[in-house]
């Protein structure tokens, strides 16, 4: 059975916003595939890669195809929280504090290299990114519908960088790496046919009311009583494994159930399938699972998948 919503045909995410994201960023159709599922999964993604490999063009490029508002927030060492929160200012001739938004309040919010930022910047994130709000001076102001905080990283090794703690990690539906471009793909750069100047004529495919339907949609994608036993043996493994220090949370394990039906119904689905849950895991874990060793999380999720086995 396929997925027959009444508002928003899923086929206009298969047929015109995979492909469009596909222009922009070339030879990285599986990844633009998760970011698009990490936004519908009303998810927050982290971009860890080197500088110049087309982070910041594809959050730019993912706002635009959705019809969401966008706003960029370059995180500095000096960065202060009232730098992406707003701050109250005093008018004299009204007499009283107006309060100003920061650009945290638009619905697609680029955190440019936010381990560049001391952690009392990072933090401001924190409850806006969980409660969909900020409270400042007592008060509480919601942010705009629907919200998507893409951040990205700078590995942890260059100069300047504050690593980003467990906390806030679990924050991130999804971490995901661009990569260099196959060589094809980046002959094609190099001759212009694509990239950040296809940026300017990407036209939206669908509005901000569009996606939140799809997210609502998502929450019914089908889950059955086995497809709920194999999630459980992947996140309980996680946990008893030999070379894994801190295993999935029940929280991960609800991201990656809240995942798994956003994949399926990007490709077209009203149920779960293993390969959906096999689609979306490493991105979902890879950021949360912490090694004994020098192991990287996406090799011990890639691990934990190969060991645990699908029962029919």
């Amino acid at each position: 059975m396929t997925v027959a919503s009444s508002s928003v045909p899923v086929a206009t995410l298969r047929d015109t916003i995979l492909p469009a994201l596909n222009q922009i960023i070339l030879g990285k159709e599986m990844t633009l595939k998760l970011a698009a599922t990490c936004l519908l999964a009303n998810g927050h993604l982290l971009l860890e890669d080197l500088p110049g490999m087309g982070k910041t063009t594809l959050s730019h490029a993912l706002a635009k195809v959705f019809g969401l508002s966008y706003r960029r927030i370059q995180f500095t060492s000096d960065l202060l929280p009232a730098d992406i929160l707003g701050a109250s200012v005093y008018h004299p001739e009204q007499q009283h504090f107006r309060f100003h938004p920061g650009p945290i309040f638009s619905q697609v919010v680029l955190a440019d290299e936010l381990n560049r930022a001391t952690p009392k910047a990072q933090s401001a994130l924190l409850e806006a990114m969980e409660e969909y709000q900020v409270s400042i001076e007592g008060e509480s102001w919601p942010l705009p519908q629907p919200f998507f905080v893409i951040a990205t990283q700078n590995p942890q090794h260059h100069a300047g960088t504050y690593p980003l703690p467990e906390s806030q990690l679990d924050r991130f539906l999804m971490r995901l790496s661009l990569g260099y471009p196959d060589p094809a793909a980046e002959r094609r750069l190099l001759r212009g046919d694509s990239g950040r100047e296809a940026l300017h004529s990407l036209q939206a495919a669908l509005t901000a009311e569009h996606l939140q339907r799809l997210q609502q949609d998502v929450q019914h994608v089908i889950v059955s009583e086995g497809l709920l036993d194999y999630v459980l043996r992947l996140v309980s493994h996680t946990r008893q494994h030999e070379q894994i220090e801190l295993g999935l949370s029940p929280r991960a394990a609800q991201a990656l159930l809240r995942a798994s039906r956003s994949w399926a119904l990007l490709s077209g689905r009203d149920y779960v399938l293993p390969d959906d849950v096999q689609a979306v895991f490493i991105a979902v874990a890879g950021h949360r699972l912490h090694g004994t060793g020098d192991q990287p999380g996406a090799h011990l999720a890639h691990l934990c998948l190969q060991q645990v086995q699908v029962v029919a």
